[in-house]
Formats: structure tokens, C-alpha cells, sequence
């Protein structure tokens, strides 16, 4: 999945070769750059594994958590106004009057 994105490895650019020129870069801080380029290059490809490994155990973790709870079913005919409706009547006969005084 990686590797059809990123185009360059950290082998690569540790690899690659420039032609010199007449009026060119130093060879020297070309190469002191490029090993700047590997290390970050490297980082950030450790990085990306990590982190894919960790999504993958974190989709895995909620699909075996999903499929772990029972569905969540009200009883046939029951809605929220019926509930409703039941507590209400339930609080009526528990604390009577003293509710609405």
C-alpha cells in the first residue's frame, strides 16, 4: 500500500549519483544534505508503519467489540412515549402529590 505511493527509498537517494559541472554544487553539502534527506526519510517511513499497524489493531479492536455487544431491541410495541408514559405513572404512584406541590 506504501510503496505504490512513495516513489524514492532511503536506498535511493543514498544511491543516487549527480553528474559534476562546470560551476555545480559542492559534492560535499549535497551529501551531508542527503543524509538529512535518508534520516527524516527514514523516520517518516517507520512512522507510517507504525501507524498503519495501529490502525489496523484499532479496526480489528472495534470490529471484535461490535460483534461482542448484543443488539440493543425494545420490546414489540414499546416506543419512547410509552416509556415516558410508565415513568410518569411510576413517579404518580411512588411520591403521589408531594410531586406536584
Amino acid at each position: 500500500m506504501l510503496s505504490d505511493k512513495i516513489k524514492l527509498t532511503a536506498k535511493d537517494i543514498l544511491e543516487k549519483e549527480f553528474k559534476q559541472a562546470m560551476r555545480g554544487y559542492k559534492p560535499e553539502d549535497v551529501d551531508k544534505f542527503l543524509d538529512l534527506v535518508i534520516k527524516d526519510y527514514e523516520t517518516f517511513h517507520q512512522t507510517i508503519e507504525e501507524l498503519q499497524q495501529e490502525n489496523m489493531r484499532l479496526k480489528k479492536q472495534a470490529d471484535d467489540s461490535t460483534r461482542r455487544q448484543p443488539p440493543v431491541q425494545q420490546a414489540a410495541g414499546t416506543t419512547n412515549f410509552d416509556i415516558l408514559k410508565r415513568l410518569s405513572n411510576l413517579e404518580k404512584h411512588v411520591f403521589g402529590s408531594k410531586l406536584y406541590d
